[in-house]
């Protein structure tokens, strides 16, 4: 092993980088608890569609869950093949919600509805 990379190995555990690190972290528990917060919050707010809460539920759960994937997960710095895999297990994801939602109100042939 050549110095310069022992070098650039013992530079990633240094105190300043770690620190770096911390701070990040710490930022990112805030916003989470901040997201939660706002979950609860929201929680006590009745809106008129239950499609608009759902969504605005929907949009604090995936950005607290990007979050988490991204930095307590350490999926930011992640090879290019983890999100390609991560987009088309999204993009099954919705395909499959798309499929469910819109086969909601198909009913079989005969069928009687009370």
């Amino acid at each position: 092993m050549s110095d310069h990379s022992h070098s650039t190995e013992a530079h990633k555990h240094s105190p300043q980088e770690v620190s770096k690190h911390v701070k990040i972290y710490i930022g990112v528990f805030l916003a989470l608890l901040v997201g939660t917060v706002v979950t609860v919050g929201l929680n006590a707010v009745h809106f008129d569609s239950i499609k608009l809460t759902v969504a605005i539920a929907l949009f604090v759960a995936v950005i607290k869950a990007s979050l988490v994937a991204c930095y307590f997960m350490h999926l930011i710095s992640e090879k290019k093949m983890i999100y390609v895999i991560l987009g088309f297990t999204a993009f099954f994801f919705v395909g499959l919600m798309f499929i469910t939602l819109s086969a909601y109100a198909d009913l079989p042939a005969n069928t009687v509805t009370h």
